[in-house]
């Protein structure tokens, strides 16, 4: 697996976020520096599972998408003396 990199934009998005929640739900004031090595130290000790789920759930995604097109596919014979 790549490392999973984020663009400037996204990287103060996310650091916004966790200054936030440390903030409002937890009390805790950290600057934008130390909510950077929080996300730094989250990616790369558990981002591996949420990226790893995010792939579980596309590829059960795109199998049950895959059997409807079957399905569909299926539905389309016109009827004929062989069929397979």
């Amino acid at each position: 697996m790549t490392d999973i990199e984020f663009s400037k934009e996204e990287r103060e998005a996310i650091v916004t976020e966790i200054k936030a929640y440390l903030r409002d739900d937890l009390d805790i004031e950290i600057g934008g520096v130390d909510a950077g090595f929080l996300l730094d130290f989250f990616s790369e000790k558990v981002g591996a599972y949420f990226y790893n789920r995010g792939l579980y759930d596309a590829q059960a995604l795109l199998s049950k998408r895959m059997d409807a097109i079957g399905e569909a596919i299926v539905d389309l014979e016109k009827p004929a003396q062989f069929r397979r």
